[in-house]
């Protein structure tokens, strides 16, 4: 079953049907597009955060991470020290898990330096592809991309750390830079970004991009 109807009548795929969180998640927030810099770090965060983890996890506890991380301020997490990350360490509410706790630090100072360069939000929506996938089911539904290979790559060489070529894609899918709603789905083409036939909408503009590579 690739879709489930709600009693409001509304078609979710079965990971957002019956959670309230996720269901909220899924109709209010997953895959619409995030342009400013905060944003997208604390989003590029939280995913590296949920590598090997449950997305609902990740979710829970995205308060407690808000709070230890100061709301995500890429200057303030840049100013981190090693008390901040033992501090973070001992904060049961969210994930302890020292390269990840680091690889967020170091990633807040490589997403300050980027300013020089452009900044997060360019080098992100530089690798939104000429169309986006159409599945119909969840067999059809990339785990990556030559557009999520190519922007891993391009942070990692601007000091950016578990930025993977599959979890880049699962943040490109969180905000909006490809669209993975499955056909049928309530949410599919409502992005702004996306048609739901796969083609760009002509009325949404990117933040301004260089090439990631």
């Amino acid at each position: 079953m690739h879709l489930i109807v709600g009693e409001d009548g509304l078609a979710r795929p079965p990971w957002a049907a019956t959670d309230p969180l996720l269901r909220a998640y899924y109709d209010e927030e997953w895959g619409m597009p995030v342009r400013d810099e905060r944003g997208l770090f604390e989003r590029l965060s939280l995913e590296a955060f949920q590598s090997g983890l449950s997305w609902a996890t990740i979710l829970r506890k995205r308060p407690a991470f808000r709070e230890a991380f100061a709301g995500f301020d890429p200057d303030a997490v840049a100013a981190f020290d090693e008390d901040d990350a033992l501090r973070l360490m001992a904060d049961a509410g969210i994930v302890r898990n020292r390269r990840k706790i680091d690889a967020t630090i170091g990633n807040a100072r490589a997403t300050a330096a980027l300013r020089a360069d452009g900044g997060l939000p360019a080098l992100l929506w530089s690798a939104r592809p000429a169309t986006t996938p159409v599945p119909s089911s969840f067999a059809e539904v990339p785990t990556q991309s030559p557009e999520s290979v190519a922007l891993a790559k391009a942070l990692r060489a601007r000091g950016f750390a578990h930025v993977g070529p599959t979890t880049m894609f699962a943040l490109m899918e969180a905000v909006g830079i490809v669209d993975t709603h499955l056909v049928g789905s309530h949410r599919r083409g409502t992005s702004g970004a996306w048609l739901p036939d796969g083609a760009p909408d002509p009325r949404f503009a990117a933040p301004g991009a260089r090439a990631a590579a």
